[in-house]
């Protein structure tokens, strides 16, 4: 395992949920650094577990809510280490996937600041998979697009609906609830039938972890009635149709301890 140098800043993802789902690196990080900077997608118990909580900052980033700017972000990554500070940027899912690493590695390497990347499993892979919903599967799709519901307006947001709709069979929308009746109008529009199935995957891979199974056209009345809350996956196509049989995920069984806390 790398030694986590001072003055370094090391941007790793934390998964989607499950403590266990943390790769080696990222829990080799967790336990050298010395300022932990997270967002507001990591997994509470991951946190709950540190054994120096005065390691923590906060810095996430939630629609609707007061949230730092990112260059603010960056400039604290930059700040902390230019104090020779072990520095780790915590995020959910993967940094490099709707994560906004990729702008704060920029960042540091314009400041020759020393960084390392630590993917981690992004919940469009990881929080289908705890779903029973295979991203891709055999005869189904050879396909699967990832979108980020932040910028998603139905006008002038640059999603060539169309060509998604068409092109891709499973369509995986990344904290989307918000946008929902957008997401099913331009869907409808763009000729996805109203009956090909949808799942709306809340809290995925943590024990508060809540699918409802729908339908294009039924979406967004099952969202309200279901009191589904974000952040909430939305995966479209038919691979939906096997969570009825792969359904495996027992929120009981999830580990109550995370895999850097010593006994």
């Amino acid at each position: 395992m790398p030694t986590f140098e001072p003055g370094t800043v090391w941007l790793a993802g934390a998964g989607p949920g499950d403590p266990g789902l943390l790769t080696l690196h990222a829990v080799n990080a967790i336990r050298q650094a010395d300022v932990i900077i997270y967002d507001a997608l990591v997994s509470r118990q991951i946190l709950d577990a540190l054994e120096a909580p005065e390691r923590l900052e906060y810095a996430g980033k939630r629609g609707g809510k007061p949230s730092p700017q990112q260059r603010d972000i960056s400039l604290r990554l930059i700040e902390l280490a230019r104090q020779d500070k072990r520095v780790l940027r915590l995020k959910g899912g993967d940094p490099f996937v709707f994560g906004r690493g990729g702008e704060e590695a920029l960042a540091l390497a314009r400041e020759n600041v020393p960084f390392r990347i630590i993917p981690g499993i992004t919940a469009g892979v990881g929080g289908l998979a705890y779903a029973g919903i295979p991203a891709t599967h055999r005869a189904v799709n050879t396909v699967v697009s990832f979108i980020t519901g932040h910028t998603i307006t139905g006008r002038h947001d640059g999603i060539d609906w169309i060509a998604l709709s068409q092109g891709s069979p499973v369509l995986v929308f990344y904290m989307g609830l918000k946008q929902l009746p957008t997401i099913q109008d331009q869907l409808v529009t763009a000729g996805r039938p109203r009956d090909q199935a949808m799942a709306l995957i809340s809290k995925a891979a943590t024990p508060a972890q809540h699918v409802v199974i729908t339908t294009i056209g039924s979406c967004v009345e099952a969202a309200e009635t279901s009191g589904i809350e974000a952040p909430v996956l939305i995966a479209v196509g038919d691979v939906v149709d096997l969570h009825a049989s792969l359904d495996w995920f027992d929120a009981g069984e999830l580990g109550e301890k995370a895999p850097f806390k010593h006994d």
